[in-house]
């Protein structure tokens, strides 16, 4: 008997040829573009009409059923609502994360389980295994420069024992020769790099207009705490930020503290952005337990293209890390993933709440 799965289409290269690979499979493929946020028709990313439109027609190519399911109050729930949260604490959000482990791995595992569907599929970069014991891991898109395996650290058995990546394993031209084979409108579709829900690629922007609340004046201060400019709003910095400072000092600066609680801006110069380690909460692994107790060394990476680093991992109390770099990182942004690796295998990750020094 064929295993039903629902495929998340976005309109884009990735997930239409995802879905028509595992319809050549031989899978019993519906195809599902998910209605994220309502942006009156402007086009953008994988939000705007023109991405119904193709997912749509990529569909009637491969001859699988197709649907738009509206999410967009989940998604308002649980991703843009902690984006907001997230920079009134101060602290730097990873939306894309987010959405994945709470919209396209929460919600649409839902909606395959309301078709009575079997699996769900994505056209992410990660490869799966599983091994002898029936136990699921998590490994790196065989495409380095594609790698989406620090977006998906959140991932869990129950998540993984349903989730179908057919492109996992190939690089980024080959996906594209595939939409070829296929005869795909969108064989050539640039790849979406921005905030879905933010149509002019502005964050700031996005907040300034939905937040207001959060926009007032506060001070940019010197390593000394000297008052040295002044800025609308802390969400618009972030540690490690260069660009758009809003003060002049002559020499070159970075944002070395974010305080939202006393709406005010640290920036100096670069060696004081260096961190000994960092403190995690929402923790969550792969295996769907702590890999060990006690510490234990594992490879971390504190942004989506940053390098791996070897690290002493110590779970503490309430789904909790605590990380100390064998070498000191710079622009340790709290708010942002941390994702535990060895070698090809990902363990699981957490939010960075604190930099340690």
């Amino acid at each position: 008997m064929k295993r039903s799965v629902l495929v998340a289409m976005s309109g884009g290269v990735d997930s239409s040829v995802a879905a028509c690979l595992l319809k050549e499979q031989g899978y019993d493929v519906v195809g599902s573009h998910m209605n994220l946020v309502h942006l009156d028709g402007v086009e953008h990313g994988c939000c705007g009409p023109a991405a119904r439109t193709d997912a749509a027609e990529v569909a009637r190519i491969a001859g699988i059923p197709f649907e738009i399911v509206d999410l967009s109050g989940e998604f308002a729930a649980t991703v843009i609502d902690d984006f907001i949260e997230e920079h009134e604490a101060g602290r730097t959000p990873n939306p894309c994360a987010r959405c994945n482990g709470e919209i396209k791995f929460g919600a649409f595992l839902r909606r395959a389980d309301e078709l009575g569907i079997d699996l769900v599929a994505t056209g992410h970069y990660v490869r799966t295994q599983r091994d002898e014991a029936g136990a699921w891991h998590l490994l790196r898109g065989a495409d380095p420069d594609k790698d989406q395996s620090y977006m998906l650290h959140m991932l869990g058995q129950r998540q993984l024992s349903r989730s179908l990546f057919p492109i996992g394993g190939m690089p980024k031209a080959d996906t594209r020769a595939h939409a070829e084979r296929f005869g795909l409108p969108v064989a050539s579709k640039p790849d979406s790099q921005e905030l879905c829900f933010a149509p002019s690629g502005d964050a700031g922007a996005f907040v300034r207009s939905t937040a207001p609340q959060l926009v007032h004046e506060g001070a940019v201060v010197d390593a000394e705490g000297h008052e040295i400019g002044t800025h609308d709003g802390t969400f618009a910095f972030t540690v490690g930020q260069r660009r758009g400072l809003g003060v002049a000092t002559g020499e070159r600066r970075y944002v070395v503290d974010v305080d939202a609680t006393a709406n005010r801006v640290m920036v100096g110069p670069q060696e004081l952005l260096s961190r000994q380690g960092l403190l995690a909460d929402r923790v969550t692994w792969v295996a769907g337990h702590v890999p060990d107790e006690g510490p234990f060394e594992a490879s971390v990476r504190i942004r989506y293209r940053g390098d791996d680093v070897p690290a002493v991992i110590e779970p503490v109390v309430g789904e909790r890390i605590r990380v100390e770099f064998r070498i000191p990182q710079r622009a340790v942004a709290p708010g942002q993933s941390v994702v535990l690796s060895l070698g090809e295998e990902i363990l699981g990750g957490g939010r960075i709440l604190e930099a340690l020094r």
